[in-house]
């Protein structure tokens, strides 16, 4: 596996080896060890799946307290997937990045507690899967607002693009919304 670093501190981009031949391909997604070894020490305790279609926004969401960190991949269709640091103490507080990650190219995106996350789908449709190191914990959440202009996310959709639920549309500004220490 290579671990590649990015412009968001600890946010990781994981590139699996693929072993592929005229039967299809294998490859591991998650390694303790290999992980550990690239400063990824992470518990997972649930995994989720969900299928949007085209256009779908969902996000951006994090939990405060019982913060869930995530490692994120997709294994059909194409996303845009954006991290926004919301750590207080972090070199990189309430800056944002977004990745595409696709089914084709296998790429990883481990997102750690303190990240406020989500994704817009760019295919036709597009299953995520994603473990996250702590449960599911209602009260815990929060959604940061996709397209508050203070986080400069650089989507490849415009407004008038996405589908929103009312959730995600109500969500907070960075300014108003909670953080992290």
């Amino acid at each position: 596996m290579e671990f590649a670093y990015t412009s968001l501190q600890d946010v990781v981009l994981i590139r699996p080896r693929v072993f592929g031949d005229e039967r299809g391909f294998f490859m591991e997604t998650w390694q303790e060890r290999k992980f550990a070894e690239a400063g990824i020490k992470a518990r997972f305790v649930q995994v989720n799946h969900s299928r949007s279609r085209r256009g779908v926004l969902r996000g951006l969401h994090y939990q405060l307290p019982h913060p869930q960190g995530k490692l994120v991949r997709v294994t059909a269709g194409a996303i845009y997937d954006v991290a926004v640091d919301l750590r207080r103490s972090s070199p990189t507080f309430g800056h944002a990045a977004g990745f595409r990650l696709d089914a084709d190219r296998h790429e990883m995106l481990w997102v750690p507690e303190g990240f406020a996350h989500g994704f817009v789908v760019l295919s036709g449709e597009a299953d995520v899967l994603y473990k996250v190191t702590d449960f599911w914990s209602p009260g815990s959440e929060h959604t940061l607002l996709w397209n508050d202009p203070a986080l400069a996310a650089d989507w490849p959709v415009g407004e008038a693009e996405v589908i929103v639920n009312g959730k995600d549309r109500a969500g907070q500004s960075f300014e108003q919304c909670p953080k992290f220490p």
